[in-house]
């Protein structure tokens, strides 16, 4: 018969190996159950820290999307505000030309008026490309603080007080702001006799 073969692990330095005994297994446990709890505990905490911390930043990273978004939308619409607002002594100029001009000067000066005309219809075009609208109120119609500035109150007789009785100059929104107010007379309620 042949010799068992030989493995090269000394196989009596178990047997005389004194140092592991399975009773004892127990006691030298360094990380004992209350440890492994306190860890438990310690990574579950840590893990709700993080998640929570990953859902803030979710958050804003998606608040900030819908801050840009909003700005960006606003820039596009409001964003030639200031220039508008400079054009609009340009626009008053052109119509207190057009009102001055009587029926004489009219017919001789036909040509440079029938200009102004123009010049003043491309410039209300202008506005409305870019969603600039006149505010335009009609005599008669019921004052509004939020689109008219009252420049005077007076008594008319045969009016309720709080309509327009003049209108002074056109005012403009942009969108859904206020650009300049439309500047009216404003008729003031009457004495009770």
């Amino acid at each position: 018969m042949s010799e068992p073969k030989e493995t090269g692990v000394n196989s009596k330095a178990f047997q005389n190996d004194d140092s592991f005994d399975p009773a004892n297994f127990d006691d030298q446990d360094p990380l004992s159950l209350d440890a492994v709890d306190d860890e438990w505990e310690q990574l579950v905490a840590e893990r709700d820290q993080l998640k929570d911390r990953l859902m803030r930043s979710l958050a804003d990273a998606e608040n900030t999307r819908k801050r840009l978004e909003r700005d960006r939308r606003d820039a596009e619409t409001y964003g030639g505000s200031k220039l508008a607002r400079d054009m609009l002594p340009v626009y008053d100029n052109m119509q207190r030309a057009l009102e001055a001009v009587d029926d004489n000067q009219r017919e001789a000066s036909k040509a440079l008026i029938e200009g102004i005309e123009l010049t003043l219809r491309e410039l209300l075009n202008t506005f409305s490309k870019h969603k600039i609208e006149r505010v335009s109120p009609e005599i008669g119609e019921k004052f509004d603080p939020q689109v008219h500035q009252a420049m005077f109150e007076a008594p008319v007789p045969g009016i309720d007080g709080g309509k327009v009785i003049q209108m002074l100059t056109d005012g403009f929104v942009i969108g859904d702001r206020l650009l300049r107010p439309a500047q009216v007379g404003v008729s003031s309620a009457r004495p009770k006799s």
